[in-house]
């Protein structure tokens, strides 16, 4: 029994076995199915979104290379040529180019392409063909990025995924000669002042005679007119600061009747009204009185015609017709004589005032000597008139004693714009552009058309770097002399360096060499360079720039050595400049 219930439970438990082994082999399938299933879906997965290799160098070019600065920016084109294959399907890229110098880094706008599989605006690189990236650079220029390297950075997104690429450099250093223009050398507008140390004064007076009559009466003698001259006179020969130049006397006759007893008539008048100055002149005991002139008009045709138009006469424009289209004075008179209903109130009105003798005194005032109006603007500013007080400024070259003057201006004569602008240009000239600019906004508010004040003005834009404001100012001041220069430095800034040349003109300055310099005028550049009047360190780093430009070693080094001689710091400037590259500059900077 028992061995027959063993044969009996023995194949039961075998099937069971087998049941079991079946159940794991089947998940063991599902198993090995289920993770071939995986790995297969993540393997097609990266081979959809693998990340994009790393851009290299050599897909980049840069114009210019090293960058250079152009009025007051860095302005340059990064071109990238990515090959076939690279530019992955469904990626977005942003482009950053990074200017890097010393400690700090600047970024330009960033530019973002993105592959053809991406629904975007971004302009597309096709990944079989490979495409072109157009990377524009520009920034504003600051001295510490003269040694400087540009790089590219790069985001990546693909889908949910963002990552950074290595950075690639695309250029190396910038060229700044370009930002040497500078406006604070510009000499700015003065105001001038309108002080004359001689002022000519003309003293007048008529003595009328009768009709046909040389008699100088003494009733003509008696008139204010008359009075008055030898007044005058007698008071110019008393006066220490006049003097008498001279004395006229025009003699006429009335033009009507011959002409022979006509110029008689004139004549006569002449010589009696000279017997009469002569004789009057040495009562007043005037000895000094320059040269006595006369001369005699026979028929005054010129003061008839002027006295006409004056007049309200009536048929007047027919009167000056027949003066201007009739030349023989005879037939002339004749045609006005015909002219009846008008001719005798001719001959009460105008005829008269033609008989005459004008005698004309010129005296000159003379005014303080440049010694006494120096030392009263020192002593006693306020006895001198606006007009002395501001020229005493043009009698030295000490720009702090030129602003002492021009404030004593301000204060004793506050509504004259003159002295707020000059003593703004003379701030400025000492680098004190906030004073400068509150006397200059007073000139303006006091001469709000001056062009001198528009023009200095424009100069502290400049310094301030806001080109537009300046450029309205400079138009303000069109016409204004000196006013080249200022534009000139504006046209650098801007980057047109043929218009600056043409705005300076013939000027000799650091300025006008360094336009000449930019637009490869080298020639021209020696010529200005060579004229400058007082050479500064400036000058002489432009001439190193010049010889450079023109592989001359010599001229670099001995012109090197003299700017940093007057200024030490234009040695570290040297050192970094890519103008001497490919120049030994040991035995100039040590």
């Amino acid at each position: 029994m028992l061995f027959q219930e063993k044969r009996v439970n023995l194949p039961v438990i075998t099937f069971r076995n087998k049941i079991q082994n079946f159940n794991i082999q089947i998940f063991i399938m599902k198993k090995i199915l289920y993770s071939s299933f995986a790995i297969g879906g993540l393997v097609l997965l990266t081979g959809c979104n693998s990340k994009m290799n790393q851009f290299k160098a050599d897909y980049f070019t840069t114009n210019p290379n090293p960058l250079e600065v152009v009025g007051s920016t860095v302005p340059a084109t990064v071109t990238g040529n990515i090959p076939a294959k690279f530019f992955k399907k469904n990626a977005v890229v942003t482009v950053t180019p990074v200017l890097m110098y010393g400690d700090q880094q600047t970024a330009a706008s960033s530019v973002t392409y993105q592959g053809e599989k991406v629904r975007g605006n971004n302009p597309v690189v096709n990944y079989s063909n490979g495409g072109t990236l157009t990377i524009p650079v520009n920034y504003v220029y600051t001295p510490e990025m003269q040694k400087s390297e540009l790089y590219l950075t790069f985001n990546v997104q693909q889908g949910s995924k963002q990552y950074v690429l290595p950075q690639v450099k695309v250029a190396d250093g910038i060229i700044a000669t370009a930002a040497l223009a500078d406006p604070a050398t510009v000499n700015p507008a003065t105001a001038n002042d309108k002080f004359q140390r001689i002022i000519n004064e003309k003293y007048t007076a008529d003595i009328r005679f009768l009709i046909n009559q040389a008699i100088v009466r003494q009733g003509e003698l008696d008139s204010q007119g008359v009075k008055d001259l030898n007044a005058q006179l007698r008071a110019a020969a008393e006066a220490p600061n006049q003097e008498i130049e001279e004395i006229n006397i025009s003699s006429y006759a009335s033009p009507e009747g011959a002409y022979d007893f006509n110029q008689r008539l004139a004549e006569n008048r002449e010589k009696n009204t000279t017997s009469y100055l002569e004789g009057q002149l040495k009562k007043d005991k005037i000895t000094e009185f320059g040269e006595l002139t006369k001369q005699f008009t026979a028929e005054d045709w010129e003061g008839f015609q002027q006295l006409v138009a004056a007049s309200d006469i009536q048929d007047k424009d027919l009167i000056l017709s027949v003066l201007s289209n009739v030349k023989d004075p005879e037939v002339r008179e004749q045609e006005i004589r015909n002219l009846a209903n008008v001719f005798e109130t001719l001959a009460d009105q105008i005829l008269p005032q033609l008989r005459r003798s004008h005698i004309t005194a010129s005296v000159n005032i003379i005014g303080k000597s440049d010694e006494e109006i120096a030392r009263l603007a020192q002593t006693n500013p306020s006895e001198l008139s606006v007009e002395e007080l501001l020229y005493a400024a043009t009698l030295t070259d000490d720009n702090n004693r030129k602003a002492q003057i021009y404030e004593q201006v301000t204060k004793l004569y506050p509504n004259d714009f003159r002295g707020y602008n000059n003593l703004g240009k003379a701030q400025y000239i000492n680098k004190n552009y906030s004073s400068a600019l509150a006397n200059l906004n007073k000139a303006a508010q006091l001469a709000p058309n001056s062009s001198e004040v528009a023009m200095n003005q424009g100069l502290l834009q400049l310094i301030n770097k806001d080109f537009s404001a300046a450029n309205r100012s400079f138009s303000n001041a069109a016409g204004l002399e000196g006013l080249g220069d200022a534009l000139g430095v504006y046209y650098l800034t801007q980057g047109d360096n043929a218009a600056a040349v043409k705005a300076f003109g013939s000027s000799k300055t650091n300025n006008a060499a360094l336009a000449q310099l930019l637009t490869k005028d080298y020639a021209a550049a020696k010529n200005t360079l060579g004229a400058i009047a007082n050479p500064d360190a400036t000058t002489y780093y432009l001439n190193a720039v010049l010889g450079a430009r023109t592989n001359n070693a010599s001229m670099v080094t001995s012109n090197l050595s003299k700017a940093i001689q007057l200024d030490n710091s234009l040695a570290t400037m040297a050192l970094n400049d890519l103008e001497f590259a490919n120049f030994n500059l040991s035995n100039v900077i040590k």
